[in-house]
């Protein structure tokens, strides 16, 4: 059933989405010059897929879990994305696709063995990754690899219809803080 609505939400949140989508688009061509962001993540049984979404960074920002970037690589306008949520729309496309679910564990990079090893133990791979979740609305981020897949494995284990709207409900109004990038101290 989840499948159905990540599939009906996704086309019909593209389809509506697309003057907003396009507005960005152009909005964060004139901000870095490349304004969709692509990388490698570990997805359904750890099978890699192509994450997308807006560039909140400048292009030459080392690929690195979001805890582990420098914040003043984030641009002015990839400041209003990552608070409004907006980065995370062309993530639409990956769940269209079958690689994602809107709700689901955030999926990681390949060079985050730690948590990659916690989530194998605690079988988080045997679901899709997602948009949101509990850990997202919960401010728990890759920074604590453990209590990720903990909470993982407790979301998906009571993972139902009324708990998907929940998460994509509490997202939408500005529950939880996303991935923290934190500013580096000199």
């Amino acid at each position: 059933m989840i499948r159905v609505l990540d599939f009906l939400f996704s086309a019909l949140g593209l389809l509506f989405g697309l003057p907003v989508l396009l507005a960005l688009l152009v909005i964060g061509y004139f901000d870095t010059g490349s304004p969709l962001f692509r990388q490698q993540r570990v997805g359904r049984h750890q099978r890699p897929f192509v994450l997308v979404k807006f560039r909140t960074m400048r292009p030459d920002t080392a690929s690195v879990a979001s805890h582990l970037a420098d914040a003043a690589a984030i641009t002015p306008f990839g400041t209003f994305l990552r608070r409004s949520k907006l980065d995370e729309l062309p993530q639409l496309w990956n769940v269209l696709k079958g690689e994602m679910s809107l709700v689901g564990p955030r999926p990681c990079l390949y060079n985050q063995q730690e948590l990659i090893d916690e989530r194998e133990a605690r079988g988080v791979y045997l679901a899709r990754p997602g948009i949101t979740g509990l850990a997202q609305i919960n401010d728990i981020d890759m920074s604590t690899p453990r209590l990720l897949a903990e909470t993982d494995q407790c979301m998906l284990r009571g993972l139902t219809v009324s708990c998907y709207f929940r998460y994509i409900l509490l997202t939408v109004i500005g529950k939880g803080a996303g991935d923290r990038v934190r500013r580096k101290v000199m």
